[in-house]
């Protein structure tokens, strides 16, 4: 490599990494509790847990029918309307209702419902209280909405660009020293530069796979309006004019049709009509697979509202199938146990690498600044000696 090109790339990895790096380390360090998100939650009281039911109910009771697990949920709140029925994979004794005062209402009133009495178990926290939902705003959007999401979405671009021009340099840097050497003997800045090289080249994958799906799971948002204006306007073709439904269907009914036409599946979640996963027509009942990662797939089912007959299914299109697989692999939730102590081991070896950099930057700056005032000192010495000698 030219020492013209080795210093465009130099210049291209020093500015997005520091561009991105504070940003990163937010994103890195609110992350962290995100990955052990259930078991913050059982620690703090804010995760739900299926009540345990009286033994002579045996070890698999029936479950009891949606239409009243729905039904105990408005109990609460009678003049809220139905938004959301979902379960999560590891928890299906339990439904969680989303109620609201209209289809895309934001402050919602989350309750869980017990799966096989119908009963109302819990008003659960908001993503599991103000910790954790403070950290899960932070690292989503910042607090701001769309702008935020793609605003940190940018910040994983140069992330991505920062990973790229360091490989890039590292080849060169690395020519005269064994792979993953760290001199003790030397300075500390350059223990500390051989460090950030070595947890960058280890931590490579991992940084670059965690970037591009976090840069990914910021569009959701535009992914999602751009499948309502295109694939989901052209199901609902047929239903143009039609009058607000007025009586629904049992969503019991519904849901069990859904899952006689994809065996194999589960319900993953229900979105009612109006909110942006449906239509005002329709019921979108979204059925997922079974396993660890086909769970986070979905396959949505319309459903008529008013006459309980599907009205079409088909397979999301690639760009929503992309995002939905980004969000395990950026989370590192589905592999048990062994996956979330490796996302976090590589989250905190992130830290550091990103700290390490900035570091690395302001001791550079520094030096560069004593070394500029020793030059200018220099400079100024024999000049006024000349003048004294003058006088």
């Amino acid at each position: 490599m030219s020492p013209l090109s080795l210093r465009r790339w130099s210049w291209i990895h020093k500015w997005s990494s520091l561009v991105c790096t504070v940003f990163m380390l937010l994103l890195c360090l609110t992350g962290l509790p995100l990955i052990y998100h259930h078991e913050i939650g059982h620690l703090l009281g804010t995760d739900v847990e299926a009540p345990a039911l009286p033994a002579a109910m045996g070890d698999n009771p029936p479950r009891g029918n949606i239409d009243a697990v729905l039904a105990s949920a408005r109990e609460l709140y009678p003049n809220k309307i139905a938004m959301y029925m979902s379960q999560e994979a590891d928890e299906p004794a339990i439904w969680n209702v989303t109620l609201g005062d209209h289809p895309n209402d934001e402050h919602y009133k989350p309750i869980a419902v017990d799966a096989r009495t119908t009963k109302v178990i819990t008003e659960p926290a908001f993503e599991g209280g103000v910790f954790m939902s403070t950290m899960f705003r932070l690292h989503v959007d910042l607090f701001a909405g769309l702008y935020g999401k793609l605003f940190l979405g940018f910040m994983g671009l140069l992330l991505i660009v920062a990973v790229v021009s360091g490989v890039v340099l590292y080849a060169p840097f690395m020519r005269k020293l064994d792979f993953g050497a760290v001199r003790h003997e030397r300075s500390k800045v350059i223990k500390w530069l051989d460090l950030h090289n070595l947890l960058g080249i280890v931590t490579l994958v991992w940084v670059f796979v965690v970037g591009a799906t976090g840069m990914v799971n910021t569009w959701a948002d535009l992914l999602l309006k751009y499948w309502q204006h295109t694939e989901v306007a052209e199901m609902l073709k047929p239903y143009e004019g039609q009058p607000k439904v007025l009586k629904m269907a049992s969503i019991h009914d519904a849901i069990l049709r859904a899952q006689a036409a994809e065996p194999g599946m589960k319900v993953g979640f229900v979105a009612f009509p109006g909110t942006p996963f449906s239509s005002p027509h329709h019921y979108g009942i979204f059925m997922r697979g079974d396993e660890a990662f086909s769970s986070r797939l979905y396959k949505p089912v319309l459903i008529d509202a008013a006459t309980g007959a599907i009205t079409d299914r088909r397979e999301l299109p690639w760009y929503l199938t992309a995002l939905l697989l980004s969000q395990p692999l950026h989370f590192g939730d589905y592999g048990g146990q062994a996956m979330k102590l490796l996302w976090a081991l590589l989250d905190i070896a992130t830290i550091i690498l990103l700290g390490s950099g900035l570091y690395l930057w302001l001791k550079r700056g520094r030096a560069a600044r004593t070394a500029k005032q020793k030059q200018s000192a220099m400079q100024e010495t024999p000049a006024m000696a000349r003048s004294t000698e003058a006088s």
